[in-house]
């Protein structure tokens, strides 16, 4: 049983790192140039994630159903707040700009971008539906809590910045249909499905881009990078599965969460690390050592899921 999973689940990671391969290969020839892998993922941002959103909300709507997003944007809270508790022990470095790199490479992972597709390939539109929700909790979070402590300063808290974030907006929209049963008509909601499309293909492409200048060195030679990729990659979503498994919750929504929490260090690391002049060369090390980990690591501790929760 944990063989077929884990070949099953190995196939579908297999693909998206053969498109990660194709973004490397064109960044490697300059088909892809720092430019480019920008406006790529302004699209993914502004375009695509809102357009996953409201596609993964169009279904009718059910107090069971409203039941389940609630369900699940509580237990997404707690994984990051537990997660949040658990940093904070387990890194103490003297050196600010370094643990706040490692603590934040542990809490926040590449949910959107490694997960949805996997979820969506996986467990269908109800997998894309509860990873919809754990990416929009962990926007909030990200905004919030991941802003100040990264910055240091309570002040680059914005709660503008926050309620314009795409994937808040795209996910309040997709609610607001969900709770009023809005369905959309064909000529709209088939435009907006297939952009949603296109959260597979792009976010790997420019993650295979980035990969061209990413330092593996700085992540395989630093204890503490080492210490921090063990903790996203394997014992936060085993934790996640063995906590949630024994409550009798759906099974999709457990899945769809130890996917989410089993994808690489999110790339949001490196971008706050730049902005606040934080170990920037560590957070890419990171970024791309857990990616190119994941590979082996998201087969292993999904196809445990779907032994536990079969």
């Amino acid at each position: 049983m944990f063989l077929d999973n884990f070949l099953l689940i190995a196939q579908q990671v297999l693909v998206l790192f053969i498109l990660i391969g194709v973004g490397f290969a064109c960044g490697k020839a300059g088909a892809i140039t720092e430019h480019a892998s920008k406006k790529m993922t302004d699209i993914v941002l502004y375009v695509v994630t809102p357009c996953v959103m409201v596609n993964a909300f169009q279904r009718p709507f059910s107090m069971d159903m409203l039941g389940q997003v609630l369900l699940a944007a509580v237990v997404s809270f707690v994984i990051l707040a537990l997660s949040v508790v658990l940093v904070r022990a387990v890194f103490r470095d003297k050196d600010v700009a370094r643990k706040k790199v490692l603590q934040f490479s542990v809490v926040f992972s590449n949910c959107g971008f490694m997960s949805l597709p996997l979820q969506k390939a996986l467990l269908g539109d109800e997998g894309m539906f509860f990873g919809s929700v754990f990416v929009a909790v962990f926007n909030v979070v990200v905004w919030t809590y991941g802003l100040v402590d990264m910055s240091g300063d309570k002040k680059a808290l914005s709660l503008k910045k926050l309620l314009l974030n795409p994937g808040i907006i795209g996910f309040a929209a997709g609610m607001l249909m969900f709770l009023t049963g809005v369905q959309l008509p064909v000529f709209v909601s088939e435009p907006i499905r297939h952009l949603a499309n296109l959260n597979t293909p792009l976010p790997m492409l420019i993650i295979g881009y980035y990969l061209t200048n990413a330092k593996f060195k700085t992540a395989f030679t630093d204890a503490g990078a080492y210490i921090a990729m063990a903790l996203r990659l394997a014992a936060v979503p085993l934790a996640v599965l063995f906590a949630m498994a024994p409550f009798g919750l759906n099974r999709n929504l457990i899945i769809a969460f130890v996917i989410a929490c089993s994808a690489p260090t999110a790339a949001t690391t490196t971008m706050f690390a730049s902005k606040f002049n934080r170990d920037v060369e560590l957070s890419v090390g990171i970024v791309a050592a857990s990616t190119l980990l994941s590979v082996a690591t998201m087969p292993l501790v999904v196809g445990l899921a779907y032994t536990v929760c079969p």
